[in-house]
């Protein structure tokens, strides 16, 4: 059936949301998508292996996905505006699914790569469909919880792909090797492509509008203007095109914003209504999300190198040692909903200050630890960073999200997404020069212990990170209402 945004609103007036069939079918895509962001790492040895693939390829393997994830969010969450949540959610879920066949069952690197990409448009069709559809349809404290499971399928995903993908990679099903890593996503869309229609009601902007070409061109200009210098110039050892388009950036960002202002001013329908950002929840919001992935999306790449490559782990053993996190970011996931109830705003410096509690105890026990020692001795401190992180995250996408409007719902989703990618690609660019500075900058004879102290030098950095997130905080609106919904 479809109804208008405001009409899925009132319908559900006389309770706090739809079942909780509903809330899993909605987020089981996004789980997805974060799963499937982490796990192609872990399956990148064997692909080169097994592909012949280059390092060139593999590198877009990376980059591809994550640039055309990035640089389609407002866009995918304005199409799910115009044309249905529900139907752009079905539309994205049903290529996701069909691009992570085609990457199982590449013959070369060159299609993989295609695949990935189009993995990394469908989840850009999808992600904001998702956010929209829980801000739309679940209110007062169900909506806090909604936002909680959302923040948590997406936590979840990040800190399990490691060790999904180190699973399947040894368990070697049906000879499937590296493929199954991506196979995996069938079964998963499928559910999720028979429950949606019957389980989540359509839901559109009230307005009729049209899609702002122009506006979409230019911000997907901009945004790999952005995004590819970040992801791929360490690596190519920042070479001139990657400081030209990062000096194009900032004012390819300026054009945009005065398309959308010209859009709006001349009754058009602006990509994204920057009324959203005199709004300080959003504004705010958005800038300590990126500052907050910037920090967590570099702690789990170091960490990987440090003990696969540092301590000779293999992946499976790796993303075991990672459980803690996992764990400490289930639990405190669990009742974050219910201390931002109590604490508002605060629960996310709560979170991110016990996040620098877990850093600091990991600088001094790798220390101890090194390369050679007994690494389950750093379990609790990735117990501790894991509580800071799920304390974090859910009730952030709540902040950000509390006051947009049900006909801004998906760009400003989509909005929050970019934030989150664009987060992800500065945290690793940063941390990375950090990190690799360090192993470049090392005697010959300094062994594999290089790996521990480069590691714990960006440890102090992303401790700065969690502390910029504290002071960011204090900035957002005071009322409760924020967070909990």
């Amino acid at each position: 059936m479809t109804t208008e945004a405001t009409t899925a609103q009132s319908a559900q007036a006389d309770r706090s949301g739809p079942g909780s069939a509903t809330l899993l079918v909605v987020v089981l895509p996004v789980f997805m998508v974060s799963l499937d962001f982490f796990i192609v790492n872990v399956a990148v040895p064997s692909i080169t292996k097994d592909l012949h693939a280059s390092s060139a390829a593999i590198q877009f393997l990376v980059a591809g996905y994550g640039l055309a994830y990035a640089s389609m969010l407002i866009t995918g969450g304005r199409l799910g505006d115009i044309v249905g949540r529900r139907r752009m959610y079905i539309i994205g879920l049903v290529l996701f699914t069909a691009a992570s066949l085609l990457c199982g069952v590449a013959p070369n690197s060159g299609s993989l790569v295609v695949g990935r990409i189009l993995q990394g448009l469908a989840a850009a069709m999808m992600s904001p469909q998702a956010l929209a559809l829980v801000n739309i349809l679940f209110t007062g404290a169900a909506r806090a919880k909604a936002f909680a499971f959302y923040g948590l399928a997406v936590g979840l995903g990040g800190v399990l792909g490691q060790l999904v993908g180190g699973l399947l990679i040894q368990a070697d099903i049906a000879g499937l090797d590296w493929r199954s890593c991506f196979l995996i996503n069938l079964p998963f869309g499928i559910v999720a492509l028979v429950a949606l229609p019957r389980l989540v009601a359509e839901s559109k902007a009230p307005e009729r509008s049209r899609l702002d070409l122009v506006g979409s061109l230019l911000l997907a200009i901009a945004l790999t203007a952005v995004i590819l210098p970040l992801v791929e110039g360490r690596e190519q050892h920042w070479p001139l095109w990657s400081w030209i388009l990062l000096g194009a950036a900032a004012p390819l960002l300026a054009v945009f914003a005065l398309h959308q202002n010209h859009v709006q001013g001349s009754g058009g329908s602006p990509l994204i209504s920057l009324g959203l950002f005199r709004e300080r929840s959003f504004t705010v919001g958005i800038v300590t999300e990126l500052v907050y992935f910037s920090s967590s999306a570099s702690f789990f790449l170091i960490l990987a190198i440090y003990l696969q490559q540092g301590c000779g782990l293999d992946a499976l053993e790796a993303g075991l040692l990672a459980l803690p996190i996992g764990l400490g970011f289930l639990v405190s996931s669990i009742y974050a909903s219910k201390l931002a109830a109590k604490l508002g705003r605060q629960v996310l410096a709560l979170g991110a200050a016990v996040q620098i509690v877990g850093l600091l105890a990991l600088h001094l026990l790798v220390s101890h630890v090194g390369v050679t020692g007994e690494l389950a001795e750093l379990a609790p401190a990735l117990l501790v960073y894991g509580l800071g992180s799920g304390l974090v995250m859910a009730p952030l996408v709540s902040v950000v999200l509390s006051r947009v409007s049900p006909q801004h719902a998906g760009a400003g989703s989509g909005a929050l997404s970019t934030a989150l990618q664009v987060g992800n690609a500065l945290g690793v660019a940063v941390i990375g020069i950090i990190f690799y500075g360090k192993l470049d900058h090392a005697s010959p004879t300094a062994g594999l212990g290089v790996f521990a102290t480069a590691f714990n030098s960006a440890l102090v950095y992303l401790t700065l990170f969690s502390a910029a997130v504290v002071a960011l905080v204090q900035f957002l609106p005071g009322s409760r209402s924020d967070t909990s919904g």
